[in-house]
C-alpha cells in the first residue's frame, strides 16, 4: 500500500489560515502585463492552450500547487496533502476585456478578481489570463494564498513560471502521482506524539542556545526585552480617515517609474532604497489626510513592513520566513528631508536593536503553544496598524512567458483589520512598480492618493537635487488633452465599468463594488 503524505504548516504559516475572514482575504496578488505577439494564435487570441501546456510542465517544481489544506482533528492547524482529484482547468481561467480593453478596465477587473476568496477545498491559487490589453497587450492575474507564499518565494515561484530565454522550450510533464492522505486517526496520533515530545526538544534547543552563545545574561535580557517590545509596539494607532471596518470589495491601482530615479534619488539623499520609499509614502499619507480635513500633526499613523529573515538554505522553498517592523511615519513633518531624517533614525535604530527577531520568537514559540502565542504573533505582524507597505526586489533582467516578454509586475497585498490601503512595490528590469490594493468603503478616491505618490517623488527628488523621468508635471504633459486636475481625479477615481465578465464556458466573475 502506497505511504501516506501529509506535511503539517509551520506556525507562522498557519496564522494566516486563521486571519482570514470574509471581510479579509488572505492571498497576495499580482497583474503581469505582456507583449502579446510571440503568443498570438493563429485565431488573433491568445494561445491559451499554450499557456497552460507550459503550466503543467512546471509543476512538479512547485509541489504546493497540486496540495491543499486538511486539518488535524481536535486542533486549528492544518496539514498539506495531495489533492488526488487536481484539475489544472479549475486553477488556469480564461478571460478577455471588453474594448477598448484599457488598463483602467484591467485594474478593475483585477479588483474584482482579488475581492473573491480562494477555495479551501482546493489548492490555494488561482491564475487569470486576460487578453485584449490595448497595445497589442494581455495581462495575467495571479492569486496565491499567502500561508504558502511571501515575498521573495514569490519571486522564486515568478521565476520557475517564466523563463530568462524567450524561445525555452516546454519540457514534457512528469506524471502526476497523488499520494494518499493519512487518516484523521493518524493524524491525531503524530499530533499527540509531537506534543508529547516537545519538551526533549525544547531542552536540546535551550541547551544548543546556551553553548552557542557567548555572553547568556546579556542575550537572554536583549531577547526579553526585543519579545517585550514587540508584544507591546502594536497595542495602539490613531484612527485615521485611511481606516475603517473591513469590507470585502477592492480598488486597485499601480503607477510605475524607472529604478535609476530612485536609485538617484538614493544618491542624493545618502540613504537605503527602503527609507526613500517610506519617505515619499509619508509625504502621500500626509498630504492625503490634509485632503481629507485631517490634521497630521495631531496623529499617529504606523506601518508594517515586513522583514524577510529568508536564509540562503531557504531559497526556492515555499511558505513564509517573514518577521515585520512597525514603524510610525513622520506624517507630521512637511519637509521631505526631515521625515527622510526621522525614518532613517527608526530604521537603523530597529536594525541595530534586532527588532524583527521579536515576531521570529514568537513563532518559534508558538509551534510549542499555538493557542496561546499564535495570536499575539499575527498581532504583531497585522497590528493594530494603520497600513501595510512593503518592498520586495524582482529580478533585474526580461522574463518570457512562451516568448511573450513580461513588461510590468503590480503586486497586492493583503488588506488587514482595518486598514483603507496597502502599498506593494516590485522592481523588476530596471523598473519599480507600485501597487495599490484599497478598500473602496474608505478609500473611494485611490486615484487621489497615487496622484499624492507622484507628487511625492517629484518632492523628494528635489530635496535631492535630482529630476526624476515620472514626475506628475511630466505625466501631466503627455497627456493627449489637458483637464482641470480635480476633473482627472474624479475620473480616476470612478474608473471605468468593465460590466459583467463572462469565461469560456459560462462561469462569471462576481461583481463587487471594486
Amino acid at each position: 500500500m502506497p505511504k501516506t503524505y501529509s506535511d503539517r504548516l509551520s506556525a507562522q504559516d498557519n496564522s494566516f489560515l486563521l486571519m482570514e475572514t470574509p471581510n479579509c482575504h488572505m492571498h497576495v496578488s499580482s497583474t503581469l502585463i505582456y507583449e502579446a505577439a510571440a503568443l498570438r494564435g493563429s485565431d488573433g487570441g491568445i494561445d491559451f492552450s499554450r499557456i497552460k501546456l507550459a503550466t503543467e510542465s512546471y509543476l512538479h517544481l512547485i509541489p504546493r500547487y497540486r496540495q491543499k489544506l486538511h486539518f488535524i482533528p481536535l486542533e486549528n492547524h492544518a496539514v498539506w496533502v495531495d489533492d488526488r482529484h487536481f484539475s489544472l482547468d479549475y486553477h488556469i481561467r480564461h478571460t478577455a476585456l471588453p474594448k477598448p480593453g484599457t488598463e483602467a478596465q484591467l485594474k478593475k477587473l483585477s479588483a474584482r478578481i482579488m475581492a473573491q476568496p480562494l477555495d479551501r477545498t482546493r489548492p490555494l491559487w488561482e491564475t487569470w489570463i486576460v487578453e485584449g490589453l490595448e497595445n497589442d497587450r494581455f495581462a495575467v492575474i495571479t492569486k496565491i494564498h499567502h500561508c504558502m507564499i511571501d515575498g521573495s518565494s514569490g519571486v522564486d515561484i515568478a521565476q520557475i513560471m517564466m523563463s530568462t530565454d524567450p524561445n525555452a522550450p516546454i519540457p514534457e510533464a512528469p506524471i502526476f502521482a497523488p499520494r494518499p492522505a493519512p487518516a484523521n486517526t493518524q493524524l491525531l496520533r503524530e499530533e499527540v506524539w509531537r506534543r508529547t515530545s516537545l519538551p526533549l526538544q525544547i531542552l536540546k534547543g535551550i541547551n544548543a542556545f546556551v553553548t552557542e552563545t557567548e555572553d547568556l545574561a546579556t542575550e537572554v535580557t536583549a531577547r526579553a526585552k526585543i519579545l517585550w517590545e514587540t508584544l507591546g509596539q502594536g497595542l495602539k494607532a490613531s484612527a485615521t480617515p485611511m481606516n475603517g471596518p473591513p469590507s470585502p470589495h477592492r480598488k486597485f491601482d499601480w503607477h510605475e517609474m524607472p529604478l535609476a530615479d530612485i536609485k538617484a534619488i538614493r544618491k542624493g539623499l545618502d540613504c537605503s532604497v527602503n527609507d526613500a520609499v517610506l519617505t515619499i509614502v509619508t509625504g502621500a499619507v500626509r498630504e492625503f489626510l490634509k485632503m481629507r480635513g485631517a490634521s497630521p500633526e495631531d496623529l499617529e499613523f504606523k506601518i508594517s513592513t515586513p522583514v524577510s529573515t529568508r536564509k540562503e538554505k531557504d531559497k526556492g522553498r515555499l511558505g513564509n520566513r517573514v518577521s515585520s517592523w512597525i514603524i510610525s511615519l513622520p506624517i507630521d513633518e512637511d519637509d521631505p528631508k526631515r521625515q527622510l531624517e526621522k525614518i532613517h533614525a527608526t530604521t537603523q535604530g530597529l536594525k541595530q536593536t534586532n527588532q524583527a527577531l521579536g515576531v521570529e520568537m514568537i513563532m518559534k514559540v508558538a509551534e510549542v503553544a499555538p493557542a496561546s502565542l499564535l495570536s499575539l504573533g499575527a498581532q504583531s505582524v497585522s497590528g493594530p496598524i494603520n497600513s501595510i507597505v512593503t518592498n520586495v526586489p524582482g529580478p533585474q533582467v526580461p522574463l518570457y512567458l512562451q516568448g511573450a516578454k513580461l513588461l510590468s509586475l503590480f503586486p497586492q497585498v493583503p488588506l488587514l483589520g482595518e486598514m483603507g490601503l496597502g502599498i506593494a512595490l516590485m522592481s523588476y528590469d530596471g523598473k519599480i512598480c507600485w501597487g495599490f490594493n484599497a478598500n473602496p468603503d474608505v478609500i473611494p478616491d485611490l486615484g487621489a492618493f497615487v496622484s499624492f505618490i507622484r507628487s511625492a517623488i517629484d518632492r523628494v527628488a528635489a530635496t535631492a537635487g535630482v529630476t526624476v523621468s515620472t514626475s506628475a508635471t511630466n505625466i501631466a504633459a503627455t497627456k493627449k488633452t489637458a483637464r482641470p486636475r480635480k476633473e482627472k481625479l474624479d475620473s480616476q477615481d470612478k474608473g471605468i465599468d468593465v460590466g459583467e465578465t463572462v469565461l469560456p464556458g459560462g462561469d462569471r466573475v462576481e461583481p463587487t463594488s471594486a
